[in-house]
């Protein structure tokens, strides 16, 4: 699937996936900010980046939307050194504390982007050039009102699609039932993806258990995990 085949909102919308909030940077994010930014922090560019260039070798290339405080970034990406991650998120504390854990860690198989994911889908990632997509745990926006502000819409859903080499997986998680249902919906809608599993899928061995999804499970917060292949 080219981009001519993609929902004109899908190319032409604004950027308004997220919110952006205000938070405060600790020291260590702010030293990693400064020291480790130059080399692991991409800026926006209107060309695809080549991750054999950008990464020095031939590997899978792993792009995951709103990684948060990055966590879960890091130990996916340090459980898996034969695979190469791009993380893009917003929120500059997030940055700043992943940017830490990739120096603490020695995380060479990381890049991050501080944009909006839509335009880097657009202009960043090239057709077809995806092992994998994951976005896990995404703002549910739980008022009705709000629901326009879900990441996981047609429009985003197709874009993704025409990311991912044949084959390649989109995987999404969620905490908050309504959203997992909306998922289900429009992955299951979209024509260039097929789902892996009846309906949602077991929680993959990569993915690691948060502490914040922890604590929801103690409190009967069910999670629910869809894995998606381009055909």
């Amino acid at each position: 699937m080219d981009d001519s085949n993609l929902p004109a909102d899908a190319l032409h919308r604004p950027p308004r996936s997220f919110v952006l909030r205000a938070g405060r940077m600790g020291p260590g994010q702010q030293r990693a900010l400064v020291e480790l930014g130059p080399h692991y922090l991409l800026p926006f560019q209107s060309t695809a980046v080549d991750p054999a260039a950008l990464f020095g070798r031939q590997a899978p290339c792993v792009l995951e939307i709103g990684f948060g405080m990055g966590l879960a970034t890091a130990t996916i990406a340090a459980a898996r050194p034969d695979t190469d991650f791009i993380g893009v998120e917003v929120h500059e504390p997030g940055v700043g504390a992943l940017l830490k854990l990739i120096g603490e860690q020695q995380l060479h198989n990381l890049r991050i982007v501080r944009h909006d994911a839509v335009e880097l889908l657009q202009h960043m990632i090239a057709p077809a050039s995806l092992a994998a997509a994951h976005v896990f745990f995404p703002d549910p926006w739980p008022k009705k009102r709000h629901h326009k502000r879900r990441l996981i819409q047609p429009p985003l859903v197709a874009l993704l699609a025409s990311r991912l080499m044949p084959g390649g997986a989109l995987h999404c998680a969620t905490d908050w039932e309504p959203y997992a249902e909306q998922m289900l919906q429009v992955l299951s809608a979209e024509s260039e993806l097929v789902n892996t599993c009846d309906g949602y899928a077991p929680r993959p061995d990569y993915r690691p258990l948060t502490k914040f999804e922890a604590r929801g499970l103690r409190l009967g917060h069910g999670v629910r995990d869809l894995v998606f292949k381009r055909r």
